[in-house]
């Protein structure tokens, strides 16, 4: 299984056009953030202090949540492209078990988003130290660190599982540009969750990578927000991060971090033994 993963590995940044298109989804964020989207949403607030420290640490969480899904969606193209070259049907052929099989292309894709997270939160860190911003600080760091492991875990089975469904690089790479636009939406990086009907809100709060993008934002936000909101009424700052989606209410309750914990563990349990069912089920055909 380690060998495999290792392999992957290699021949996805053996690539580097594949690199950057798993990068995309990541980059076009930002670029709108630059363009028009962080002008609109900072003159939508109140003239406090450190407004643009504040929703660059929003946006950067929520571009690392996203990374999360689309880098560790990109890196299954392996997958899908070994099962179009027959790759796949020699390596069933060998001594390799079915679920060391499974397990590679797993392990291998969540190695790879892991180090292209690694790099979008190098950038998102430059980005935000740029416009004025502070550094995390090494605990916010380090709990950030493994917010973004729970969080590519996660993302990585749910991918695992799409991905298993997939026999061409043409449905591959539809489903790929699919999954990346409508992540950005239901992490509300695009529109912010409060803004969103009342329907939508609750598919946003069913969606395993918003409580990625909810964890994250905490933790970035946890200075820019002390900051900003030093003097300001409880009421102000408890609706701001109801709208901002720094807090989900689920019937008049507040949703704790260690719930949003506990949903991406029961997530990354829940699809990878899907994915895995679903890959030796096809193996076996």
């Amino acid at each position: 299984m380690i060998f495999l993963a290792k392999r992957n590995l290699k021949i996805f940044f053996r690539d580097r056009m594949h690199v950057f298109f798993s990068l995309l989804g990541v980059l076009i964020i930002i670029a709108l953030y630059l363009l028009f989207l962080g002008d609109v949403m900072r003159q939508s607030l109140p003239e406090f202090p450190g407004v643009r420290f504040l929703m660059d640490s929003w946006i950067m969480a929520g571009t690392l949540a996203v990374a999360t899904l689309t880098t560790t969606l990109g890196a299954f193209g392996v997958m899908v492209d070994d099962h179009v070259r027959g790759v796949r049907r020699d390596f069933l052929t060998s001594p390799l078990r079915r679920r060391s099989l499974a397990g590679g292309y797993w392990l291998g894709a969540v190695g790879i988003g892991g180090m292209l997270c690694l790099i979008t939160l190098a950038l998102a860190e430059g980005y935000i130290l740029l416009g004025g911003g502070k550094l995390l600080s090494p605990r916010t760091l380090l709990a950030l660190l493994g917010v973004l492991a729970l969080g590519v875990l996660s993302s990585g089975a749910m991918a695992f599982f799409v991905v298993s469904f997939f026999r061409s690089q043409n449905a591959f790479g539809a489903a790929s540009t699919i999954v990346g636009s409508m992540t950005g939406f239901l992490t509300g990086v695009y529109l912010p969750v409060g803004q969103l009907p009342g329907p939508v809100q609750w598919v946003v709060k069913l969606f395993p990578v918003s409580h990625v993008s909810l964890l994250l934002r905490r933790l970035m936000m946890e200075t820019p927000m002390a900051e900003t909101f030093r003097d300001a009424p409880d009421k102000v700052v408890r609706d701001f991060r109801e709208e901002l989606g720094l807090t989900y209410f689920f019937g008049g309750h507040a949703f704790p971090a260690w719930a949003s914990a506990a949903v991406l563990v029961g997530t990354a349990a829940l699809f990878f033994a899907l994915g895995f069912w679903n890959v030796s089920r096809k193996q076996k055909e």
